[in-house]
């Protein structure tokens, strides 16, 4: 950050790794006068003058994650959440969206809360734990797709038939779609942020007013209309 202030960059697009130790950065760009833009992660903090945050509400990427599953279980059961790096904004509100749904059906409850850091190898851990304590599981949410594909790994053949849903339309995620290993993943579009992050930047830069929360919205792909997603988060 200092690095590119002592450039005079006209500037700064940031993803927080922790979205709650952004507070230095912003004083740093605000003492520069350089715009400062955030990209999929939403600062814990309330963002100034000649700043602005381009991304998704990770409430309704759990919404809509929840409500897939709560369908596919018939309304009722056992769920287990895989959480992401509990410093991050997506983790709590992802989390959030999948209570809320949750909450709307008497008979589905949350029997295991866990975090796996969005890693596919912490899933296959945590995962694996709960199957040899014997968590009477129907269903799986996961804050990402990584920690779903962990999770199935887990569950190898899964002969108990867990239902699993993961965020983000990796194109590994789509591949278990297609093979019905998940039954849904929340499309995440990434492409959009970033050229959505850039263009706020440039006016910012430009002296031209932006929206501070400039959203994109997620989209729920299941095997239906996954074809139409195939594309669009390529490596």
């Amino acid at each position: 950050m200092q690095n590119f202030i002592g450039q005079g960059v006209d500037a700064i697009i940031v993803n927080p790794v922790d979205t709650n130790a952004v507070k230095p950065i912003m004083d740093q760009a605000t003492k520069a006068g350089i715009p400062l833009v955030f990209v999929n992660r939403r600062p814990q903090a309330e963002l100034t003058d000649k700043m602005a945050y381009v991304g998704s509400d990770s409430i309704l990427a759990g919404r809509l994650q929840m409500e897939a599953l709560a369908k596919a279980m018939n309304g009722k059961g056992n769920v287990a959440i895989l959480l992401g790096d509990l410093a991050n904004e997506s983790t709590r509100d992802r989390t959030k969206g999948v209570e809320e749904v949750v909450a709307k059906y008497p008979n589905i409850k949350i029997v295991q809360k866990q975090t796996a850091k969005f890693t596919r190898n912490d899933a296959v851990d945590v995962v694996s734990n709960w199957m040899t304590s014997g968590e009477d599981i129907q269903a799986i949410a996961s804050n990402n797709d990584e920690m779903a594909i962990g999770a199935l790994q887990a569950l190898g053949k899964n002969p108990n038939h867990i239902l699993i849903a993961g965020v983000d339309g990796t194109p590994d995620a789509l591949q278990m779609l297609k093979s019905g290993k998940m039954i849904a993943t929340i499309f995440q579009d990434a492409k959009g942020q970033g050229e959505g992050a850039v263009d706020a930047a440039i006016k910012l830069a430009n002296g031209e007013k932006v929206e501070k929360i400039i959203d994109v919205p997620y989209q729920l792909i299941t095997k239906e209309n996954m074809a139409e997603f195939t594309n669009r988060n390529q490596k």
